[in-house]
Formats: structure tokens, sequence, C-alpha cells
């Protein structure tokens, strides 16, 4: 996999139901095996403004690797899921403490 060194974030691109490609930077990957048995990632959209609260919209999804190794196919985080949203919150809010 060739990574392009010019950039901090590994850049992914994301296809909606309607086919549209929309490229995002991956801002944070959290381990959650242990836990919930799967990993997540936080996205935000390339090119993001900010809006006038200074919030860019943060997208979350799980992931589960391949068996080679290679990442998963993305999916949604149930929104009824607390455990799994409060322990994205933390991390989120450690990363964003580090920064």
């Amino acid at each position: 996999m060739a990574h392009n060194h010019e950039h901090d974030h590994e850049v992914i691109t994301l296809v909606d139901e309607q086919g549209n490609e929309s490229l995002f930077e991956i801002l944070l990957t959290i381990d959650g095996k242990e836990e919930f048995g799967k990993n997540y990632v936080l996205l935000v959209p390339v090119g993001a403004e900010e809006d006038e609260d200074g919030q860019v919209e943060i997208q979350a999804y799980s992931f589960t690797e391949n068996e080679d190794g290679t990442e998963g196919d993305l999916q949604p985080i149930p929104e009824d899921s607390d455990a799994e949203w409060n322990m994205i919150e933390e991390v989120f809010n450690s990363f964003l403490d580090e920064e």
C-alpha cells in the first residue's frame, strides 16, 4: 500500500447509497477489539470547513479486519449502542486533550 508522505492523515473514499464518492481523512482509529470485537475509525470530510461554533462534522464507523489483515468494510455504529459511543467519546476527548 502506497503512502503519500505529504499528508499526516490517511485519506479514504466513501461511497454513499447514490454512488457519490466523498474523500475523508482518517482522524483517529480506535482499537475496540477487546471490548467489542471490532475497531473504530473517526473520519472528517477532506477540506471540511468549521461551522460558526468551530465544529466539523465527524463520522464514526466500526470495522473488523479481514483475515489477511486488511481493513474490512466500514459499518455504521448502532445509534442505541451507548457503550460503543461512550468509549469512542472518551478516546476522542483524550485525543483532543493531547493535541
